[in-house]
């Protein structure tokens, strides 16, 4: 089965911001695409359990399996830049270097 990259104009400007949100996308592009789960899960290499549990927001799957999916499904992630009226704040990054050093004085102290 070959799937075409497909922008999704129905969820343009949708921010992904919990497993929830992405199984959701995911479902419904299945659905738009008349694709079982028990075909999808075949596509991508795992189980119809698998996909049905992350169709519902299961937290805990793997990032390349989620990567998988959605590109077996033709669906591209983008960058854009968030919206500040959306209330959510933006994410910043912890200073991992930061931190592993300031563990390695705390250890040799």
């Amino acid at each position: 089965m070959h799937i075409e990259k497909h922008a999704i104009d129905y969820m343009t400007g949708i921010s992904l911001h919990t497993p929830a949100d992405i199984g959701t996308l995911i479902r419904a592009r299945r659905r738009e695409l008349g694709v079982s789960q028990a075909r999808l899960a075949e596509l991508v290499g795992v189980s119809r359990l698998w996909i049905n549990q992350f169709e519902r927001g299961k937290p805990g799957a793997g990032l390349g399996l989620v990567l998988r999916t959605l590109a077996t499904l033709g669906i591209e992630l983008s960058e854009f830049e968030p919206n500040p009226n959306d209330g959510i704040p933006p994410v910043i990054a912890p200073d991992i270097n930061a931190i592993i050093e300031n563990a390695r004085i705390v250890v040799r102290k």
